[in-house]
């Protein structure tokens, strides 16, 4: 007998959420993440002391550590994704919840459901670092352009865990997707902008920065946030599906 998609629902996200609040590797993860952009926020809140700050230089300043900041959300989404193929916890989910195509797209809602909070509290964390050190010699910040560019950065940090989630499925294992992952933000994107250019703006990273930067007179600002937004979700809903579809297709 078949089931109907709004009674399936509610029963696996509540499984899914719970598998993903009851993992201490998650938990560790986000709390090392909000610590280090503490201390990056502070690092580079103190040599914006050093200079003039206006209000966009507080925005700039207090999401500075993003570059870095990602990382924590590439291992979170890592982590959810390939955390049932140790041990062979996949076989009991499967066994349990056999539409596999369906409980992937839940998996991803769970996590998008974690993630979205947890990454503007920690983007923003950043942000009011700045503004309290800053805020004697700062321009006032106007409160719809901070929270434009907070819900941009939430955004963004949001759609990489969900794209590092679909690599994570697609490879089944935590280090080499931890590898492809982190080589790719850290070593070949930045590469890329050097070697290029005429695409660099299209790689899901670049376009994830304009997501939530300021506009300003640089040159590279070459695309405007809903284009960043787009062009990021598409590189996540490709991954996304190609993951679901893998999923459906191969063993466990």
């Amino acid at each position: 007998m078949s089931v109907s998609s709004s009674r399936k629902i509610t029963p696996i996200l509540g499984a899914e959420l719970d598998k993903l609040v009851t993992l201490p590797l998650i938990w560790l993860t986000l709390m090392g993440t909000f610590i280090v952009n503490l201390v990056l926020a502070a690092a580079f809140t103190s040599v914006g002391l050093q200079g003039a700050a206006g209000t966009q230089s507080i925005l700039n300043i207090g999401l500075a550590s993003m570059g870095y900041l990602h990382a924590g959300f590439i291992i979170l989404g890592i982590l959810a994704a390939c955390s049932e193929y140790t041990g062979g916890q996949i076989r009991t989910t499967l066994t349990t919840i056999p539409w596999r195509g369906f409980q992937l797209s839940t998996k991803y809602l769970a996590l998008a459901i974690i993630t979205i909070p947890v990454a503007f509290i920690i983007a923003a964390s950043g942000v009011l670092y700045a503004f309290i050190m800053l805020r004697d010699t700062a321009a006032v910040i106007r409160v719809d352009t901070m929270i434009v560019t907070l819900v941009g950065a939430t955004g963004y940090l949001t759609l990489t865990t969900l794209l590092s989630a679909a690599i994570g499925a697609l490879l089944r294992r935590t280090t080499p997707a931890l590898v492809v992952l982190l080589g790719y933000y850290y070593v070949v994107s930045p590469l890329s902008r050097d070697f290029l250019p005429s695409i660099k703006n299209y790689f899901p990273d670049t376009a994830g920065y304009y997501m939530y930067m300021p506009p300003s007179s640089d040159e590279l600002n070459v695309l405007t946030p809903m284009q960043g937004t787009g062009i990021s979700m598409l590189w996540t809903l490709i991954f996304v599906t190609a993951a679901i579809v893998f999923y459906r297709k191969r063993d466990a």
